[in-house]
């Protein structure tokens, strides 16, 4: 069962908390894509990524997305 949100659930311009195997990452969506995946912005490094190349190595135990209050 997934904690927190689910990946439909995502929408531009919100900022979320991803936790997946012991790492946390915090972005911004950028775009929706035709693909189902995410193109987003780390909020602290403005590192820009696709989404699925956060859980490219499966969901842990520990995989939770949540939303960022401003």
């Amino acid at each position: 069962m997934i904690k927190g949100l689910s990946l439909n659930a995502l929408r531009v311009g919100k900022k979320y908390r991803l936790v997946n195997y012991g790492d946390t990452y915090e972005f911004v969506i950028e775009y929706i894509l035709a693909n189902g995946d995410f193109k987003v912005k780390d909020i602290h490094t403005m590192e820009r990524y696709l989404l699925k190349d956060t859980i490219k190595l499966g969901k842990g135990k520990d995989f939770e997305i949540r939303e960022i209050e401003n």
